[in-house]
């Protein structure tokens, strides 16, 4: 599998080496800690493993997660230097799902990404969110938002933009 294209601040924190994630999912206590990448190619179960982790949790609908947001967090780990997992708050939604969050709060996007499984909301254990909002805005992936009542960060695949909320 090729690798996707990046910015160039993204590009020049990624490693050729193998990448893993570890995370946990806030709303379903799952854990899971998987190599993605082994350092010459996507790793097509840990991708599909990861797919079903970051499922819809209401409706349990999966999509094809963006490769980039895996390579963005693993390259946010590492710049952050703290080696502690992820805690999962919100990733693929489906459509109904979506409205549904939509109908509830003005912060949730009608034509969300997380829809497009090209977004994920994240904290990282025992690390200032602040921080770590700084540190995904210096990637250059694409945007970045930061839910400071909420503590987490939202980090997509789209066009680069930030944002608090």
């Amino acid at each position: 599998m090729v690798l996707p294209p990046y910015g160039r601040a993204l590009a020049s924190v990624i490693p050729s080496s193998a990448r893993r994630l570890s995370l946990l999912h806030t709303h379903t206590a799952e854990s899971l800690d998987v190599a993605f990448f082994d350092g010459a190619a996507y790793c097509p179960d840990a991708l599909s493993t990861l797919d079903g982790f970051l499922r819809d949790f209401r409706t349990g609908e999966v999509t094809r997660m963006d490769r980039r947001l895996f390579d963005g967090l693993h390259a946010l780990r590492a710049l952050a230097n703290h080696d502690a997992h992820f805690e999962v708050i919100s990733a693929y939604r489906s459509p109904a799902t979506n409205e549904m969050l939509a109908g509830r709060s003005s912060g949730v996007a009608k034509r969300s990404l997380h829809m497009q499984g090209s977004a994920i909301d994240v904290r990282l254990t025992g690390f200032r969110t602040r921080k770590l909002f700084d540190y995904a805005r210096q990637l250059g992936l694409g945007g970045v938002g930061l839910y400071v009542k909420s503590d987490f960060i939202h980090l997509d695949t789209g066009r680069v933009r930030f944002w608090t909320g």
